[in-house]
């Protein structure tokens, strides 16, 4: 089981703790870009302690999961991984962009394009030491993320983005890349080391009693939409958003559950874990 809480980071947990919405694993790189220099007119680096006194305070409901010093390789995170996150833009309707993942885990670089350390200027991420980012990498990739970039690895602070991308692939995604967004951040980030790949279950893990309410959308949802069909518990009325739970998804997965034996209230439509797992749904 993959830890909550990145091993060897400060935890500041600023709570307001939900869930995501399943799907594709992703991780989200950032940088904090709190000042605008160039090559021409550097600026100090902001300290770290600010940056997360403010993702600890006042900018709570921005805070990533992960705030990343690459020049110390220093770690807070404010967040569990099971949760989501508000460091993306979210417009109504669409993508739910901080959700849309089994987890989509956000980490703030603290960087900005030539920066200053003492007398050293840094134009890009990937120039600095980049301290801790194995650390972070594996602990990402526990998360079953795999090490790849599905729209490339950001070498640029031009927008490249593609919702079709984003609603399928997994991986690591810039800032620059995820939809409903206009930064164009990070610019640049460290190359993966080698990890073997996650193991993956075959089938869908329980996710909770509690993720089954109405209007919940999610591929884990559809996955399971096709189970019940398939082993004739199909109560369904349409087929139309069938990655949403509604009245048609309680009806027939209380077939499912009379058809293992279940009566009464055992057989209410609400999944447990038990017959979740004899349902052998496919992990999306």
């Amino acid at each position: 089981m993959p830890e909550l809480w990145m091993p060897g980071a400060a935890r500041l947990d600023v709570g307001d703790h939900a869930p995501t919405d399943g799907g594709p694993a992703k991780a989200i790189g950032h940088i904090t870009w709190d000042r605008n220099a160039t090559a021409a007119r550097p600026q100090d680096l902001v300290p770290y302690l600010n940056l997360r006194s403010y993702f600890a305070g006042s900018g709570a409901g921005n805070a990533p999961h992960i705030l990343w010093d690459p020049f110390e390789g220093r770690f807070t995170q404010f967040l569990p991984a099971n949760s989501r996150s508000k460091s993306l833009a979210d417009k109504p309707g669409g993508t739910r962009t901080n959700r849309a993942g089994k987890v989509v885990l956000q980490v703030e670089a603290l960087f900005f394009p030539y920066c200053r350390v003492g007398k050293e200027i840094y134009p890009r991420l990937v120039d600095t030491p980049c301290k801790g980012w194995d650390q972070l990498q594996d602990w990402v990739h526990s998360w079953g993320v795999p090490n790849r970039w599905p729209m490339g690895r950001p070498d640029d602070f031009v927008p490249h983005r593609s919702e079709s991308v984003w609603a399928k692939e997994a991986g690591w995604y810039g800032h620059s890349q995820v939809p409903e967004n206009n930064h164009q951040d990070p610019g640049s980030w460290p190359a993966f080391t080698d990890t073997p790949a996650p193991s993956r279950p075959k089938y869908e893990p329980f996710p909770g009693a509690s993720f089954f309410k109405a209007g919940r959308r999610s591929p884990i949802i559809a996955a399971m939409h096709k189970r019940l069909v398939a082993e004739g518990c199909n109560k369904y009325q349409s087929s139309t958003n069938a990655d949403v739970w509604g009245s048609g998804d309680e009806r027939s997965y209380a077939a499912w559950q009379r058809k293992l034996g279940y009566a009464g209230a055992d057989a209410d439509g609400v999944p447990g874990k038990t017959s979740w797992d004899k349902l052998k749904v496919p992990n999306s």
